[in-house]
């Protein structure tokens, strides 16, 4: 993989065309809209739509753990995933063009939510929550886009036609971070803790900061590209790492918390459970894929059109589609070198057998590898499912606190997670570098396969020590993706060279 400079054309990555004469994706007129409520209301959930484009839904995968240590796409899929499985990233290379589209969609929509609705004639309650919302959103993508691609244009106003489309590259990566930091400032004084599923409240703006925080504060201390140059204080960024996180670790009881049953944090039927900050809304109801997921298909593996059935240690079954296409599969390594054999998250949530519906195993076996049952809707419709990604995670959020506060506040938050899992507590008196190593370790076991493990890699500097297929790279190299060429060919302040 080359790298070079990441940045965008914002016409295309909007547009998703070859022509300059199509109309953009995500244009719109909102001079005649957001006059009421209700209009508002359309207004933001078309921001939050964004999320549901096929391809950034499933570019969490793609692009946060298909590079890492934890998974691997089977081998006859067709199509770009193995440019990314063996970091061969081009320029040209589809699933990242597309990821840095639909981040721009959603930062457009964003845009023109909090321009048209701050400061209009709404009550300010409304206005408060609906542009609360929108300014998390655009942080949201922000964060998703410089984790991946570095330094990109740094667009804050609606983009309505062509001529708006060529935003100049940011001046630093710093740059957009700041951005962030002050649209989650902002979000979280206008927002209040309400959970509703689907959206977002000042706990989930609070989250967000926090992992950025982190991000920034890990990145500098481990040296890792784009970082290690910023001007910024280590301890105090990871001590405003550990403030925000504390928020939502302490201040929401009622709303936030462990789930004590491992297994529930992935039941379909408990997206409002204590362990979802920030969850998809997408139900098997849906007309059309976006409102519902196919996200089991990518992990389960297929029988033939016959429903699968995935028993657990304590000899219950429960039902998969069984028409899976085994996209996505676990790495034999991982699992043995990563979990302990008591482990839950392994016995539980890791497979590599399917069974009827009498417990009897299928023989033979039509799997492939290890697969995880964090994504399984047992009341599947045809292709269409309930299962959805776990965007912003309580225990992902505790493990914050831990790797940015350190052992003293830490230890009881990852011995919780660890106990939760069955397994012992973490090996006592480590130094406060140990410590941070050891909670990076667990946030692989906790958060596996929920698309965190190539940005927990990249802020420690660590990609090319870890993933085989990236050894051959310097750290530089692994640290972001390209720019899609599109992109550069249509923008004239988007060059062509990396200068992250």
């Amino acid at each position: 993989m080359r790298k070079t400079i990441l940045a965008t054309a914002a016409a295309l990555v909007l547009a998703g065309a070859c022509s300059l004469q199509e109309t953009p994706y995500g244009f719109y007129s909102g001079d005649n809209f957001y006059q009421t409520e209700d209009d508002a209301e359309s207004g933001l959930m078309y921001a939050y739509n964004a999320l549901n484009y096929l391809e950034y839904l499933r570019g969490i995968w793609y692009v946060g753990d298909i590079p890492t240590d934890d998974m691997y796409p089977k081998s006859d899929e067709p199509g770009d995933i193995h440019m990314l499985e063996n970091w061969t990233v081009t320029p040209n290379t589809e699933l990242t063009q597309y990821y840095y589209k639909y981040c721009y969609i959603g930062i457009n929509r964003a845009n023109m939510v909090i321009e048209k609705i701050d400061g209009g004639k709404l009550p300010d309650n409304v206005q408060d929550r609906i542009v609360g919302e929108a300014l998390f959103l655009r942080a949201w993508n922000y964060f998703n886009l410089v984790r991946t691609f570095g330094r990109c244009p740094l667009t804050l106003k609606p983009i309505s036609s062509l001529e708006q489309t060529t935003s100049p590259l940011a001046g630093s990566i710093k740059d957009i971070y700041d951005q962030i930091i002050k649209d989650c400032e902002a979000a979280i004084e206008r927002l209040e803790p309400n959970k509703v599923f689907g959206r977002v409240d000042k706990a989930a703006a609070q989250a967000l900061l926090s992992k950025v925080y982190l991000t920034l504060a890990s990145s500098k201390e481990y040296g890792a590209p784009g970082y290690k140059d910023m001007d910024i204080n280590v301890a105090d960024t990871y001590s405003k790492a550990a403030d925000y996180a504390r928020h939502v670790v302490e201040d929401y009881p009622t709303l936030y918390g462990f789930d004590p049953d491992l297994r529930h944090i992935y039941n379909v039927y408990a997206p409002d459970g204590p362990e979802h900050i920030f969850i998809m809304s997408t139900d098997r109801s849906g007309t059309h894929e976006g409102m519902y997921t196919k996200i089991p298909l990518q992990f389960l593996p297929n029988n033939s059109s016959i429903p699968i059935f995935i028993k657990y240690p304590d000899g219950t079954l429960e039902k998969g589609n069984g028409n899976g296409w085994g996209v996505f599969l676990i790495n034999d390594d991982f699992v043995t070198d990563t979990y302990l054999t008591t482990d839950k998250r392994r016995t539980e949530l890791i497979h590599r057998a399917i069974y009827d519906q009498y417990g009897v195993e299928v023989s033979p076996s039509p799997v492939r590898g290890y697969y995880t049952s964090k994504y399984v809707d047992p009341d599947f419709i045809g292709e269409r499912t309930s299962a959805r990604p776990y965007l912003i995670r309580f225990s992902d959020i505790a493990l914050v606190l831990a790797e940015a506060s350190g052992p003293a506040e830490g230890y009881p938050l990852v011995n919780t997670i660890r106990g939760r899992a069955g397994i012992g507590p973490l090996t006592p008196g480590l130094s406060l570098e140990d410590f941070r190593k050891a909670v990076i370790d667990e946030r692989k076991r906790e958060l596996a396969f929920e698309g965190n493990r190539l940005f927990d890699l990249r802020r420690t500097a660590s990609v090319t020590k870890t993933v085989q297929e990236a050894a051959s790279l310097t750290e530089e190299e692994a640290a972001f993706y390209p720019i899609p060429q599109r992109e550069v060919d249509l923008n004239p302040n988007v060059p062509s060279s990396n200068n992250n």
